[in-house]
This record gives structure tokens, C-alpha cells and sequence, in this order.
């Protein structure tokens, strides 16, 4: 009787320890992005910001709202004032490779919809995939009453190999 016992319980922390290592197949990330709102007056907004992240295969994800996806600032924190760096960290599925696009969209909601982006700077790392750094330059504005009135801006920094640059090419 002490035999099946034990028996049982073996098998019993055999399949706890095998349903706890098989139960996340897809390794996470913690994506962390500096996003630095220009000095110029009117730059900061008041509107909900999303960001979507994709590598050079096209994959992605999409994060509707950065403040409440990772906001590190703190509750009572303004976000996306003028000349202020915001810092927001999160964990999501890690891309087959590492980011090089990124889309930053403002719902244009808020008193102060308009907003003036230098740049995001995006890191990401884990234990099962190698870190990567990629910046993104956009000074631009995301409004629809100052140039080039769009709500959303894309950054590709994705490499093309010269076998792709010369596909779909004639002569």
C-alpha cells in the first residue's frame, strides 16, 4: 500500500512540474519605452496614446494604452507634458526577432489634444530572447490642426536585405 502511495505522489509532482514548465510555450518580454514629448509650447496632450511595436517580419503587438499598460510614473503623474521624458514597462509576447517598426497613434481626445513627439527609445529583454535597443526620431507633431495633421506617426528602422530590395524588380 505504501508502494502505490508513493507512487501516486511522484507521479502527481511529475505532472505539476511538467504542467508548470509547458504552461507558458511563448517566452514574455518586458518591453520598457522612453517617450520624450518636445520643448515647444502646446506640446504636451491630454489624449490616450497606443503604440504598436512590430519586427522586420511583420509581427506585432499592439498596446491601446501606454499609460495604463505600464505607466511607471506614478498615479496622480501628467503624462505627455511639455519637455518631460515618460517611462512606461510592460511585459508582452517577445517577437521572433527584435523591433525595428513603430506606430504611435493619439485618439485626439482631451482639453489639450496635440502633441509634439521627439523620439521613443525602446528596450527589450528576457531570459530566453537577446536584449535589444532600438530608437525611433520623430519629431512631429500628432494633431490634426498643425502639419502634416496626422494623429498617427510610423517609424520603419527595419533593415532590407539587398536580396529583398531587388525582388519585384524589372530590368
Amino acid at each position: 500500500m505504501a508502494g502505490r502511495e508513493v507512487l501516486l505522489l511522484s507521479l502527481l509532482i511529475i505532472i505539476t512540474i511538467s504542467v508548470v514548465a509547458f504552461a507558458d510555450r511563448e517566452p514574455h518580454c518586458v518591453y520598457t519605452f522612453y517617450i520624450e514629448t518636445g520643448p515647444v509650447d502646446g506640446a504636451g496632450t491630454d489624449s490616450i496614446i497606443s503604440v504598436k511595436i512590430s519586427d522586420k517580419s511583420g509581427q506585432n503587438i499592439d498596446i491601446q494604452d501606454i499609460v495604463t499598460w505600464g505607466g511607471l510614473m506614478g498615479p496622480s503623474y501628467d503624462y505627455f507634458e511639455k519637455g518631460s521624458l515618460d517611462i512606461f514597462s510592460g511585459k508582452a509576447q517577445c517577437l521572433p526577432s527584435p523591433v525595428c517598426s513603430l506606430s504611435l497613434t493619439s485618439d485626439g481626445s482631451g482639453v489639450y489634444p496635440a502633441w509634439y513627439v521627439n523620439y521613443v527609445d525602446l528596450t527589450t529583454v528576457s531570459v530566453h530572447v537577446k536584449s535589444a535597443h532600438q530608437y525611433f526620431d520623430v519629431e512631429q507633431w500628432l494633431a490634426t490642426d498643425t502639419p502634416p495633421y496626422n494623429l498617427t506617426v510610423v517609424r520603419n528602422n527595419c533593415q532590407v536585405s539587398p536580396m529583398e530590395s531587388t525582388i519585384g524588380r524589372v530590368g
